[in-house]
């Protein structure tokens, strides 16, 4: 049974920074590709950032970058998204995901998702 767990979320001050961490179990993680996306709500499920396999190659949203950084540790299964400079518009349910494509950024290629962690900015 595959399982993807979020945790790190909570609430925090603009400007502030929070760790999130994905940890799976019963896949392969090295032979997946892993995402963060984030929903609002009453907003769609949007791309924050993606790994690939090895570790080696990144992307990133526009507005995640030079304030996001995803990493992944395939020694424990885990990909993290730490996130610096937060603003109220990063208020939003954080999932992780694992898919096998490249298409990194599209919400249907990935096979596997986590329950989601609350991560609320206050201004």
């Amino acid at each position: 049974q595959v399982q993807l767990v979020e945790s790190g979320g909570g609430l925090v001050q603009a400007g502030g920074s929070l760790r999130l961490s994905c940890a799976t179990s019963g896949l392969t993680f090295s032979m997946y590709a892993m995402g963060w996306f984030r929903q609002a709500p009453g907003k769609e499920r949007d791309f924050v950032a993606a790994i690939n396999r090895s570790g080696t190659s990144t992307d990133y949203t526009d507005s995640a970058k030079g304030r996001f950084t995803i990493s992944r540790d395939n020694a424990k299964n885990t990909v993290y998204l730490q996130m610096n400079n937060l603003k109220p518009e990063d208020t939003a349910i954080y999932y992780c995901a694992a898919t096998m494509y490249t298409e990194y950024r599209r919400s249907d290629v990935y096979r596997y998702w986590g329950q989601g962690t609350q991560v609320t900015v206050s201004s």
